[in-house]
């Protein structure tokens, strides 16, 4: 496996992590539940398997949000969190310009610039969470607090009650 520049941010850091590798079968419509699919192609709790989401201000800021695969983002607790009146998701066309990933490879760790990120907290619940690698096919395994630490993140609720 090359690494990407998730993996390479981590080895600079000295933060250790694994990858796991899952077979990725292409079809990236990417509908509410692909990182559900994610965690059951790798026989993983949802829980832990962390989806990237990036989104837009009102102002025209960008924001990173992870959430479990098991939640959507509250989007009223998105915007509290990073100060926004209006926040909505990044057209899929625009994520590689953006990040320099693509959908369903985009990681919360190596993206273009540096953008302001927000974790759910529910991350600090499991021992290891899974993240993207950033490629398709590709999760790195890692523990939370590292993750936070790595993609200077905030830790916040962002869980959308059902």
């Amino acid at each position: 496996m090359k690494k990407t520049n998730a993996m390479r941010i981590l080895d600079g850091l000295k933060i250790k992590y694994e990858t796991l590798s899952y077979d990725d079968d292409g079809e990236h419509t990417l509908e509410r539940g692909a990182a559900g699919n994610i965690a059951e192609k790798l026989g993983i709790s949802p829980d832990a398997c962390f989806k990237t989401i990036v989104m837009r201000s009102n102002d025209k800021k960008i924001f990173v949000f992870c959430q479990s695969a098991l939640h959507e983002i509250n989007l009223k607790k998105a915007r509290t969190a990073c100060g926004a009146k209006e926040l909505s998701p990044v057209k899929p066309e625009e994520l590689l310009g953006l990040t320099g990933y693509i959908r369903g490879g985009c990681s919360p760790l190596g993206m273009k610039k540096k953008f302001p990120t927000f974790i759910d907290s529910s991350c600090m619940n499991c021992e290891k969470v899974y993240i993207s690698a950033g490629v398709r096919g590709e999760q790195i395994v890692i523990a939370p607090e590292d993750l936070i630490k790595a993609a200077d993140a905030q830790s916040v609720d962002l869980v959308l009650e059902e």
